[in-house]
Parts: C-alpha cells; structure tokens; sequence
C-alpha cells in the first residue's frame, strides 16, 4: 500500500474516533446538567435561558473572530433563506432549553429521562413522516412498545408525559434539520444564538441584571459560565453529527438519559413508582429492538472481506 493509500485509510477512521469523542463528551455533559441547573434553583428557568444565550452569544463571536470567519457570518444573515431556517432551529433548541431547566428545578429529571430515552424512537417517526423512510416489522414493533410506555403513564397516573414529548421532538426535529442542512457547526449555533440575544439582552435589563449579583457569589459564577456550558456540548454535538450516522449517534445518545435517570433516582430521590417501572421497562425494550434492528442492518452494510 502506498503512503497515499494509507492516508487516504486513516482519514475516515481518524473522522470516526474524532466523532465518537465528540458524541460521549457532549453525551456525558448532557447527562450530568441536572447537578448544575438544581445548584441554580434559586433562579428562574427562563432567566437561566437568557442568560445561556447572552454567554453562548459573546464565546461563539469570540471563537468567530479567532477564526477570522467574520465575512462568512455576515454572509449568513445576508440570506433570508437561511435566516428562516436558523429562525426555526433557534425556536427548537430554545424551546428545548427552557422545558428542561424547568422540570429539573420542578423536580422532574425522571420526566426529562424520558424525553431523551424516547429521543431515538422520535427520530426514526420523523424519518418516516418528513424523509419518507420505511420502518421495518422490528422497527415498526419498537415505536408501539414505546407508544405503550406512554400509555401506560397516561392510564396509570393520569398524567399526559408532555415533558418528555415536547423533549423529545424539539431535540430531534433539530438534530434532523442541521444534520439535513449540511451547515458548519460554530457557524450555525452562532447565527441562532445571535437571533436570540437582543431579546434576552431586554429581557435580562428588564430585570434590572436578574439573579446576578444579588444572591450570592457561587450563582453569579454559574450564571458566567453558563454559555460556556452551554456551546461546549452543542459544538460536539454538532460536530459528532457530521462525522459520524445518526445511527451511531443514536446509540450513544442512551448515555445521557441513563445519566440523568440515575440522579433522578440515586441522588435526588424523586418518587419511582411501579406505573414509572412498568413505562420504562416499555421503553427500554422499545430501544433495545430499535438498537438490535440498527447493529443487524450495520452489520449487512459491511463490505464482505477480501484478500490484498
């Protein structure tokens, strides 16, 4: 094999560790949040939102100008094409943002874990209903495991999981249209965080500065860094989305609601009834079909081995 070829190998192998990396970093992030929004209890969730986007706002410009990639953001908001799609993809993620920092000052991480289990199972739905996907029987039989589960919750405590849903499809209708619009990473959360930022701006100056400064030191560093926080996971998440199929990432996605349902559970002790068992144990098994049906058609995609 000649030096050529050789690097010619590498370069997908080296994208693929590159993208795993990615994807368990921001995956663990993800997972573990639940300790910092409940150390920010103290401080409403939407005001936790604003500022998010006001921090994630001032690093993404600052990591544009680094890069000198000045001329290519204002290329961005220059195309009112693509203004209407970030439009849309800023509504989700903050959407998405703003649901989940609420339930896990509420004390409902139980509910957000189930969000993000079901997550997968959203994706392969939203192939179906916008990419015109065929499921297959397993396929099929994982998304109405995953319905029980949810029925289940409905019947057995009376209450609609609207947490979890408006979780699920927010993430996963966003994931589908960045990963569908090919666009770059940093490039892309900058413009959707800029979109937002007058509006969190007014809204934090409405309140006189909100919690900063006036609860005590320990808030005010949280708040600080809660852009950073904030960029660093959606930057591998993005990144990973790129390198690698959604249904690697889809596998690896588990680890954040396996997180977030042990410190549901182990460390805060949120109630975990039977109704809550008989539902996860629906979705688990959902999951476990849809992995087994994804590790079965990976493995038929693989090219059969030949001798050099």
């Amino acid at each position: 094999m000649t030096p050529r070829l050789i690097r010619m190998a590498r370069r997908p192998a080296n994208q693929t560790l590159t993208g795993v990396l990615n994807a368990l970093g921001c995956f663990s992030c993800w997972g573990l949040f639940p300790i910092y929004f409940k150390l920010l209890q103290q401080v409403p969730a939407l005001e936790v939102v604003a500022h998010r986007i006001c921090g994630s706002a001032l690093i993404l410009l600052a990591l544009i100008g680094l890069q000198g990639r000045w001329p290519a953001l204002r290329s961005e908001f220059r195309d009112g094409r693509r203004l209407c799609f970030y439009l849309l993809t800023t509504l989700l993620i903050s959407g998405n943002w703003l649901v989940y920092i609420w339930a896990v000052q509420q004390g409902r991480i139980l509910d957000a874990s189930l969000g993000y289990y079901i997550n997968p199972l959203v994706n392969v739905l939203l192939g179906v209903l916008f990419l015109h996907e065929r499921l297959n029987p397993r396929q099929w039989l994982a998304v109405a495991f995953a319905g029980v589960g949810v029925l289940t919750l409905v019947i057995g405590h009376g209450v609609f999981p609207w947490i979890a849903l408006t979780l699920a499809f927010s993430f996963g209708s966003y994931g589908m249209l960045r990963k569908r619009a090919g666009l770059d990473p940093a490039l892309g959360l900058a413009v959707e965080t800029l979109l937002l930022a007058p509006v969190a701006l007014l809204f934090l100056a409405a309140l006189g500065g909100g919690a900063l400064g006036r609860i005590d030191r320990q808030i005010d560093l949280l708040l600080l860094v809660a852009g950073l926080i904030t960029v660093a996971p959606l930057l591998m998440f993005l990144e990973a989305g790129q390198r690698l199929q959604l249904s690697t990432i889809g596998l690896i996605q588990y680890l954040t609601p396996t997180l977030q349902f042990l410190l549901a559970v182990v460390v805060y002790h949120e109630r975990f009834t039977g109704v809550h068992l008989a539902v996860f144990g629906c979705i688990w098994l959902a999951l476990a079909l849809y992995s087994g049906d994804a590790w079965i058609s990976h493995r038929h995609r693989l090219p059969a081995p030949h001798s050099p």
